[in-house]
């Protein structure tokens, strides 16, 4: 079955010494914006958006030090970029689907602004002050990469950092490296360079513990993730699923921590079953 290509605008959204790049498919649907991975930029969703297009108005963009969206050195955070930018396309309320930082990004926005926020869908999401993980909740996989890429770090060799992120978070840790291949992996390799190359981090205070926070949240909320993540994420997503009040759980079975570029059709269904509900 075919899927209905709709128009896309493109827009940019001045913020402090940059823009904020998007691009939006708008209609008379509730809206969902995408949030990006921190290994990713807005298009590691090209292939999900034909998936909700039909039934949602779908924006996306680039955070700062991301794709096309420039680095700046003016104090700014994540969430007040995020709400202005909503202000600036006059969207007064939103979903929210974010994927790894892209979802710690939409757990600060859905406890900062909840009248903003109509319901999140998160996907193996990182969650600001989380407490640290426990060594026996990582697998000796992830461990052992990670190691390697603080090695290749310390050496100022960035391509190999750039490898390794992407061997354990497109690939999964226990799983062999290249297990996807082809135009995704040439995909997350250069997204995660860009962003290799100009991260900054936010700068301004006060940082939102939403660990503490989530039995506040009261808005529709799906979390899902894949069953070839790493371990400690794997539990870290069960464990918020439990704490927010009447949250969905589901287990995405032979997907890593990127399901929607191995199986968009897959995670289009969930997103278009969490807003229907």
């Amino acid at each position: 079955m075919f899927k209905t290509l709709w128009m896309s605008a493109t827009f940019k959204v001045p913020r402090d010494g940059t823009e904020l790049i998007g691009e939006s498919w708008p209609n008379d649907r509730p809206v969902v914006t995408l949030l990006h991975a921190g290994v990713a930029d807005r298009r590691s969703w090209t292939t999900l958006v034909p998936e909700i297009a039909e039934f949602a108005s779908v924006l996306t963009y680039d955070r700062r030090g991301f794709g096309q969206s420039l680095a700046s050195n003016e104090p700014f955070t994540h969430r007040a970029d995020l709400l202005a930018l909503l202000d600036h396309l006059n969207i007064e309320s939103t979903w929210l689907v974010g994927s790894s930082a892209g979802g710690k990004l939409a757990l600060e926005a859905a406890i900062e602004a909840p009248h903003r926020i109509d319901g999140i869908f998160l996907i193996s999401p990182a969650v600001g002050g989380a407490p640290p993980t426990r060594d026996e909740d990582v697998d000796s996989e992830t461990e052992a990469i990670d190691e390697l890429i603080m090695h290749a770090d310390a050496l100022g060799d960035i391509d190999e950092v750039n490898r390794l992120e992407v061997r354990l978070w497109l690939d999964g840790p226990r799983e062999l490296e290249g297990r996807v291949s082809g135009a995704v992996r040439d995909l997350v390799l250069e997204m995660n360079l860009t962003a290799l190359n100009n991260f900054v981090p936010e700068n301004s205070n006060p940082a939102v513990d939403a660990w503490s926070r989530l039995e506040e949240l009261t808005m529709p909320t799906t979390i899902a993730c894949g069953s070839l993540d790493a371990k400690h994420i794997l539990r870290r997503s069960e464990t918020v699923a439990t704490r927010i009040r009447g949250a969905k759980y589901v287990a995405l079975e032979g997907v890593a921590h990127l399901p929607y570029l191995e199986n968009p059709t897959a995670v289009g269904a969930l997103v278009r079953d969490s807003i229907r509900e």
